[in-house]
């Protein structure tokens, strides 16, 4: 049953049949090492954008409804509205107040005695890694 979910001859693969075929084209690439992984790893960051331009142009000329076609399931959602909080200043003056503490708190990971406003030492607090990334550009 699973074998055939993916194995198809529709000329519009499902989204399991593209992320199965891609993951065996790319495994097939590296097991050869033929090619230079970082030239193709180029092309393919070239081709995402492209495909990312495509798909979003594309995508502004389809009409603002559901549908159901191709292989594809389209939802329309209306985009609802969003509270303006800072037109409130009880919010504004917290969130004024929040922002100054993170500054203080950052200023106190770099040096030793850091004073609020009110006399009280600012405690230096843990810190929590962030996942280490590869960052591409061209």
């Amino acid at each position: 049953m699973r074998q055939q979910e993916i194995a198809t001859n529709n000329f519009l693969p499902t989204k399991k049949e593209i992320q199965k075929s891609t993951k065996e084209f790319v495994s097939n690439i590296i097991e050869k090492a033929e090619h230079n992984p970082k030239e193709i790893y180029a092309q393919a960051l070239r081709l995402k954008e492209a495909l990312t331009v495509i798909e979003s142009e594309l995508k502004k000329t389809i009409p603002e409804e559901s549908f159901e076609e191709f292989g594809l399931k389209g939802t329309y959602r209306s985009g609802g509205n969003s509270i303006n909080y800072s037109e409130d200043e009880v919010y504004s003056q917290i969130k004024k107040d929040l922002d100054d503490r993170v500054e203080l708190l950052k200023l106190a990971q770099k040096q030793d005695l850091v004073l609020d406003a009110g006399g009280n030492e600012v405690p230096r607090v843990s810190t929590t890694p962030r996942k280490a990334s590869l960052a591409i550009s061209f």
